[in-house]
C-alpha cells in the first residue's frame, strides 16, 4: 500500500499523459492490490499487465507488453550514450544479475569513455518494491508500538531519487556516463534508434508526434525503461537456492544452515537486522534480504579510486557530496543505503566505495572492524592505525556500533573463522539461477528462516 500512495502522492510532478496512464492503471489495480501484492513475490507465475486483466482500458495509451518491450532495447542501447559506446547494460550486465560486467571497480563513460564516478556500480535486481525515501520511517512492531528506524528508502546509494524514471535519467546525463548534454539530445538520439517509429506510435498523442516534445520523449523513455525493469523475470525472478529450499524443493548443506543461524543470531552476525531474512507480509514467501535503511559503517577509503587521490575529498552518502538537500545534516554524513544481499556472491567489490574484494572480507569485517582494526585501516606517520579513514573525525558518531561490530564482553570479535565461512556459505544460495532437483512428491511445511531483531539504524 505504501507503494501506490507513494506514486499516487508523487504524481503532480508527472506530464499529464504520463500521469493519466499510471493513475489509470492505480484506479484499475486498487481492487485488487493485496492479491497483487502476495502474487508479486509468491512462487506461483501469475500473468500481470494490461492484457491480462484490464485489455484495452488505456485505450490509445501504450500497454505494459509495449514498454517492457521498448525499456530492453533502450537498456542496451549504446547509441543514447555521447559516446555511442555505452549503455545501461554497459554497468549493468543481465549476466551478472545486472550488477558489473567485469572485475574493473568502475567502468569507463563520458564523451571520450575516459572518466570514472566513484562510487560502486549496485544490482538492479530487487529494486521493484522501494519506499520513498523518508528521515524518518515507522515500524510497527509486533507489541503495536511505533519504532523510528530512521533516513529509509529511496533509489542510489544516497536515496536521492524515488522513481525508477527519475533514476534512470540520471546516467543519460552524467557527464561520467552517458553525457548527453541535454534532454534534447537524448530525444534527437532516440529518434535516430531502430525502434524509434515503435515508440513514437506507442506515446505519441493522437495527431501528434512524440519527437516534436523533447521533454515528453524523454519522460517516456525513462517510463518505458522503468517498466522494463519491473519485469519479473529479469529482475526480480526469486530463482535462488535460498527460495527453492523455501519452497521445499531442496535442503540447505550443513555449512549452509550453521550460516543462515549465525546470520539471524541477534548475538552473532546480527545481519538480518538490516537485511531481513523473511518477509513480515503475510503470505508473501521471498525476502529481499534488504530494510531500505541507511547506516555508516566506516568502510576503508578506496586508495584505488581516483578521486580519493585528493586527500580533501570524502563520499559522506547522505550529506553529499551527490546528494545535495541533506548538506547541512552532520548526523547523517557516512551513511548509505542498505543493499539487497541477494546475489551478492557474483559480485568481486563491495560497499558504496568497492573497498573489499571478498565476500570473506566483507563478513569477517563486521566481525572485527573494532577489534583488529589495524586489518582494515593502514598505518599512519605517528604509527597509530588510522581508524575509520574515509569518514572526518566530527562524524565518528554516526558509526554503526551494533553486533556484530560490537565485541564480546572479553574483547574477542562475535564471530570465529568458521562462522564467517559459514554465513558467507549462507549468503552463496542467494544467487539466482540455481536449478532445483525435481520436487519430492509429498513436500514438507514451508521452513522460513526467521528474522532476528535489532536495530541497526539506531547507532
Amino acid at each position: 500500500m505504501r507503494f501506490l500512495v507513494y506514486w499516487l502522492s508523487s504524481a503532480a510532478t508527472w506530464h499529464p499523459r504520463v500521469r493519466g496512464v499510471l493513475l489509470c492503471a492505480s484506479a484499475a489495480v486498487a481492487g485488487l492490490l493485496t492479491q497483487a501484492l502476495v502474487q508479486a513475490c509468491s512462487d506461483v507465475m501469475e500473468p500481470t499487465g494490461t492484457d491480462t486483466h484490464f485489455p484495452m482500458v488505456y485505450g490509445d495509451r501504450p500497454t505494459v507488453a509495449q514498454l517492457t518491450d521498448l525499456g530492453r532495447r533502450m537498456f542496451s542501447d549504446t547509441g543514447l550514450s555521447a559516446s555511442g559506446k555505452l549503455s545501461c547494460a554497459s554497468c549493468h550486465d543481465p549476466k551478472a544479475a545486472y550488477g558489473p560486467p567485469t572485475r574493473r571497480l568502475l567502468q569507463p563513460g563520458g564523451l571520450a569513455m575516459d572518466r570514472t564516478g566513484f562510487r560502486n556500480t549496485p544490482s538492479l535486481r530487487y529494486l521493484h518494491s522501494p519506499v520513498a525515501f523518508t528521515e524518518h520511517f515507522y515500524e510497527v512492531e509486533a507489541t503495536g508500538g511505533k519504532d523510528d528506524q530512521g533516513p529509509t528508502g529511496g533509489r542510489t546509494w544516497d536515496g536521492r531519487v524515488n522513481t525508477g524514471h527519475d533514476q534512470a535519467l540520471m546516467p543519460l546525463m552524467d557527464a561520467n556516463e552517458m553525457a548527453n548534454p541535454g534532454k534534447e539530445a537524448i530525444a534527437a538520439r532516440l529518434a535516430k534508434s531502430a525502434y524509434a517509429n515503435a515508440f513514437a506510435e506507442a506515446v505519441s498523442p493522437p495527431g501528434e508526434n512524440i519527437f516534436d516534445d523533447p521533454d515528453s520523449a524523454v519522460l517516456w523513455m525513462t517510463v518505458a525503461i522503468e517498466t522494463f525493469e519491473q519485469s519479473r523475470a529479469d529482475f526480480h525472478p526469486f530463482t535462488s537456492k535460498f527460495d527453492s529450499y523455501l519452497r521445499d524443493e531442496v535442503d540447505l548443506t550443513p555449512a549452509e544452515k550453521r550460516g543462515m543461524a549465525l546470520f539471524n543470531d541477534m548475538k552473532k552476525g546480527n545481519c538480518a537486522s538490516c537485511h531481513p531474512s523473511t518477509h513480515k507480509q503475510a503470505g508473501v514467501r521471498f525476502p529481499a534480504f534488504t530494510d531500505l535503511g541507511h547506516v555508516a559503517l566506516a568502510v576503508p577509503r578506496n586508495k584505488d579510486l581516483a578521486a580519493n587521490q585528493d586527500p580533501e575529498f570524502f563520499d559522506l552518502g547522505l550529506c553529499g557530496p551527490l546528494r545535495t538537500d541533506l548538506r547541512d545534516r552532520p548526523e547523517y554524513c557516512g551513511l548509505f543505503r542498505t543493499p539487497t544481499l541477494r546475489n551478492v556472491a557474483l559480485r568481486h567489490h563491495f560497499f558504496h566505495n568497492g573497498a573489499l574484494h571478498s565476500l570473506r572480507d566483507v563478513v569477517e569485517f563486521y566481525a572485527t572492524r573494532d577489534t583488529n582494526p589495524r586489518k582494515w585501516y593502514p598505518m599512519g606517520a605517528d604509527h597509530q592505525v588510522q581508524k575509520y579513514n574515509d569518514l572526518p573525525r566530527q562524524y565518528w558518531t554516526n558509526v554503526n556500533a551494533d553486533i556484530p561490530f560490537k565485541p564480546l564482553p572479553d574483547g574477542r570479535a562475535r564471530l570465529n573463522p568458521r562462522e564467517i565461512n559459514d554465513i558467507v556459505a549462507f549468503l552463496g544460495t542467494l544467487s539466482d539461477g540455481f536449478l532445483p532437483p525435481k520436487a519430492a512428491s509429498a513436500p514438507a511445511p514451508a521452513r522460513p528462516a526467521a528474522r532476528a531483531g535489532g536495530a541497526c539504524r539506531r547507532s
